[in-house]
Formats: structure tokens, sequence, C-alpha cells
């Protein structure tokens, strides 16, 4: 290797490893041509690298592959390397000459010494990215909340945050879209959606999900208008013609800047859109709620929600109220569900007024394992006092699903209060997308393993609802109260009968919740399904209340009218 291609290697090597170590000022274009000059110094005939997030990508080919240069000539492999991280991800290079190329042993080294140094940076780069996609990026690739309190820190360091107007939404009833149109097509409905508000946004904004069909953004002011008319109503074409369309509207919170805003900290600014959201959520505020006087109150009571959460848990204001479930046939109480009930100063804290508020956060999930904790402690409580327990059910919120130890938590609880398993069931709602139902589909798995019931609330709400109870081994089917006819409607009760029917098929336990009239009684029987949950039978009640009526043989059914 002569002098001069020995200095012409070291000045590109040296440019190839200060543009590695400035990742700030970092230059692709740059980067590759000085990449291009080394293989044609060397008579490489092409380089290609590989990246994989893990060694199963790796096996399974699913990884990105860059070929920076290719002269058509590379015959032969003269080097080939992988690296794998400590994170287990796997780097790879080959590098390729003409098969009458050839090299001294020098000359390999250097390639080598280029190559490794390469991939080196390969894999700090890809890791960085895969970082920030999973930290800045859902599962289905959304902007995230993370995303979002970044981009309003930024604004604020740039001294932009005035001048922007913050909307929140909730898309309206896209759980019945996607039950219509199915969830493949759902999904591409939600991604015009917001590629559309995208659009509208440009480079200044941004708009991000919160979860499920939840999205937050800020734009500039002058933008307010045309996001208003896409928040109430924009056709989306679905598929490969224009008669598959569908009209999606959100319910949004609004927020002006207004110029006097002092910005602290992002998260105040969530708080007002927050709450401005969910008053829009009231049928009777309408469609779109600006922040105003009566918002900043909601404001603070919100906050107050918040700040005496620890406490009550602490002091036991938390109590379980105990609805039964009753053989429609026998009027036995042959289960109950367990309902939280927050008791402060005397007053009852209505569950709409808390539970939406700590579901933003794992609060609920610390409500949750106490709620659980409680009725294992009751059930005990029964059991040693030689009554006979029936078997309770509990909620869990959906916000436990991405905790990867929430089996374990659920089967300690239990097993430290010396329960039997047989008389725990577990609720859970359904899921709105693909990440969500794996987690589901092993949660349910796992307590079936362990023989704890499980049952899916509310079915028929959301759009998976066959798909769900086809592909998870639940126990019990909870069939939502909008599915059961009134009195006036008895002799339409199509769609009630189809859903008992397809639970008997599956050999699921079937409940029936909102039971409220001896009429409608009567269509569970009439539909073969043998439990009812509702005022007929009586309201959530006080453990002592509840432990009253399991002592008595039952209810007497007759007709109330």
């Amino acid at each position: 290797m002569n002098e001069e291609k020995l200095n012409a290697y070291r000045d590109l090597f040296e440019k190839m490893i200060d543009m590695t170590t400035d990742p700030e000022n970092f230059d692709r274009d740059r980067f590759v041509a000085v990449l291009k000059d080394i293989c044609e110094l060397f008579h490489i005939a092409k380089g290609v690298t590989e990246f994989y997030k893990s060694v199963v990508d790796e096996n399974d080919g699913v990884g990105e592959v860059l070929i920076d240069f290719d002269n058509g000539r590379g015959e032969k492999v003269i080097i080939k390397r992988r690296l794998v991280t400590k994170a287990k991800a796997v780097v790879k290079g080959t590098i390729y000459a003409a098969n009458e190329d050839t090299f001294t042993d020098e000359e390999l080294k250097k390639i080598d010494i280029m190559l490794r140094a390469l991939l080196s940076f390969i894999s700090r780069n890809r890791m960085q990215k895969a970082l920030e996609q999973t930290m800045f990026y859902d599962p289905v690739g959304y902007r995230n909340f993370n995303y979002f309190m970044r981009h309003l820190d930024t604004l604020n360091e740039k001294g932009m945050i005035h001048g922007n107007t913050l909307v929140q939404i909730n898309l309206r009833q896209f759980s019945i879209i996607n039950r219509e149109i199915g969830r493949d097509a759902g999904d591409v409905v939600m991604r015009k959606y917001y590629d559309r508000i995208e659009e509208i946004i440009g480079g200044d904004g941004v708009v991000c999900r919160l979860g499920g069909d939840n999205f937050i953004m800020i734009f500039k002011t002058e933008l307010l208008d045309d996001i208003l008319a896409i928040i109430k109503g924009y056709p989306v074409v679905y598929g490969t013609t224009e008669d598959k369309r569908v009209k999606v509207s959100a319910v949004a919170g609004v927020y002006i800047v207004p110029d006097d805003y002092v910005y602290e900290r992002a998260g105040d600014l969530f708080e007002l859109i927050y709450v401005a959201v969910q008053t829009a959520k009231s049928e009777s505020k309408g469609r779109v709620v600006y922040y105003d006087k009566d918002t900043e109150n909601r404001r603070k009571r919100i906050l107050s929600i918040w700040r005496m959460f620890p406490e009550a848990l602490e002091e036991q204001e938390f109590k379980a109220y105990y609805q039964p479930k009753v053989d429609v046939v026998s009027g036995e109480i042959v289960g109950a569900e367990a309902l939280c009930r927050w008791i402060r100063n005397g007053e009852v804290i209505p569950p709409i007024d808390f539970i939406p508020l700590l579901e933003q956060n794992t609060d609920i999930c610390t409500l949750d394992f106490y709620m659980l904790d409680i009725v294992c402690k009751d059930i005990r409580r029964w059991m040693d006092d030689d009554r006979k327990p029936v078997r309770i059910s509990v909620n869990l919120s959906r916000k436990h699903l991405i905790d990867t130890n929430l089996l374990e938590s659920i089967m300690k609880i239990i097993d430290d209060n010396r329960v039997p398993h047989k008389y725990v069931e577990i609720e859970l709602t359904e899921t709105i997308n693909d990440i969500e139902f794996r987690d589901l589909k092993r949660v349910v798995t796992g307590l079936k393993d362990e023989g704890i019931c499980t049952a899916v609330d509310d079915f028929g709400m959301g759009y998976s609802s066959l798909n769900l109870i086809k592909e998870i081994p639940w126990d019990v089917i909870k069939i939502d109260k909008s599915f059961l006819p009134t009195d006036e409607e008895k002799d339409s009760d199509m769609m009630y009968k189809h859903v008992v029917a397809i639970a008997h098929e599956l050999g699921l336990e079937c409940v029936t919740e909102g039971v409220e009239t001896y009429g409608q009684l009567g269509i569970l029987r009439d539909n073969k399904c043998r439990i009812a949950q509702g005022f007929y039978f009586d309201k959530p009640l006080p453990v002592e209340e509840f432990e009253k009526r399991l002592e008595k043989a039952g209810y007497d059914i007759e007709d109330d009218e």
C-alpha cells in the first residue's frame, strides 16, 4: 500500500469518524459520498449493511438492508462482519469485490477497520432511532403523548407557544364504525383522518395519539376553522371505490393560548385541554367546548380528585358495593359484581366523577388492585364465618394490559388472602387495537390456567366482539344492556337473541346487565339466558346489606306490574 493511497485512506477515514461522532450535524449524503470514495480507493465493488432489532428478526429477515455503493461488479465476498449489541440487536456488514481484484493483507486490514467502525456507528444510530420510536411513538406508528409534551417544551424554548391553539378530540362512535366495516378498514379510516389533520396543521404543529380514538394537537390559531370543519365531519374513503366511505366526526376541547399565558410546564396545558374535552363529551354541552371559567372550575375539581386519591386510599374511603347476579328461574344469588364507591366525609362521590380521571394514569390500576384485595378479604371472611360464598367479579381497567406482571400481581392478591380461585372472576372490557388484543389474550389465557374465571364486560359495545370471543378463552360473556329490549320493544329482540345464541354455541356462561322489569326477565328466560344483573333485583349494595341478601333464600320472582 503506497504512501499516496495510505494518506488518502487516512484522510477519508478521519472524515468518516468526524461525521459519525457528530450526530447533531450528521449529513447522510456527505457521509455516503465519503463511503463511495473509500470504496473506489480500495476497488470495493459493493458494500451492504444490515440491521435487525433481534436475532429472531434476523432469522425472519425482518430488518433494514442498505446498499450505499454498488458498481455492479461485486462477485465475491472479501470481508463479512456480524455484531450483536448488548441490547441483542444484530448489525451485519459485507464487502464485495470483482473476481479479478486482489488485496494485500494491509489493505484488507484497513477495509476491515473501516467496516467495523461503520457497523459501530450503524449500531448506535439505529438503536437511537429505535429508542426514539419506543419513547415517542405508539406500537402502530402514531406520535404519542410523550412526543406531544416534548413538542410543547420545544415551542416554549423557542418562544413560540403563543399564537397557538390546543385541541383534544375523541372520535365519535368509532367503535360502531369498526364493528360495521371491520378492524382493518377501521385502522385505515383512523389513519386517513389523522393524516388529513396533519396535512392541515403542517410542519409548525403536531397531532399525537393519546390512545384508542383520542388525539391531541397544537397548531397556529389561524388554522382553527379548518380543523373544526374536520371535527364536524370528514368523509374518509377506505376502499378502492368511492362507495366504501365513512364520515368521521369528533367531540373536542379547545384552548386558545392567550397572549399573557405564562408557560411553566407542558402538563399544565394538557390539564386545561383535558377538562374541556371531558366537558365536550357531555351530551348537554355539544361537540366542541372552549376552555372558560366553567371548565376552570371543573379543572380544579379534577386536580382536587387527583390530590385526594392517595389520602383516600390510606383512609380506606373506597368501598366495595355488591350488585347481585341472580338465576332468572330460581331467584338464587349465584354471584355478584363488585363496584367501587368513594365515601368521603359521609358523602358518596359518584364513580363518573373519579373513574375517568384515574384512568388517565396508573392510579386506576392502584385502585383496581385495592378493590380486588377488599373483595378477597370479604370472601375469606365469609368462609371463616361458615357463610356460603358466591363468585365475585372484579373489574380491571384496560390500562393493566401493558403490565407484563399483571397475572402475577392478581394471583398474589388472591393467594395472599387464601381465597379459592373458583370464587374470583375478573372482568375485562373489549379492546380497540391489535396490541391490546394480544395482551388481553395473554392475560385471559393465564387466568384460565390458574382456574380464575374471566368475563368480557359490555359485550357488543366494541368493534371486535365476535373475534374477541372466538379467539380468547373467556368463561363468561356479559351482554350490555343496550342489547336488551325494553318492555315496549320485546317483540323486536332479534339482536339480543342472536348474541345469547352465539354465547351458548361457544359454551360461555351468559349474564345480561341492566335488567329492570319483569318483562325483560321474561326475555332472558325465553332466550335461555340464566343469569340477570340489574335494578329489578337490586342496586349495588354495601357489603353488610349484601351479606343479608346472601343469608336469605334468594329473590321471589314475580310480575311487579
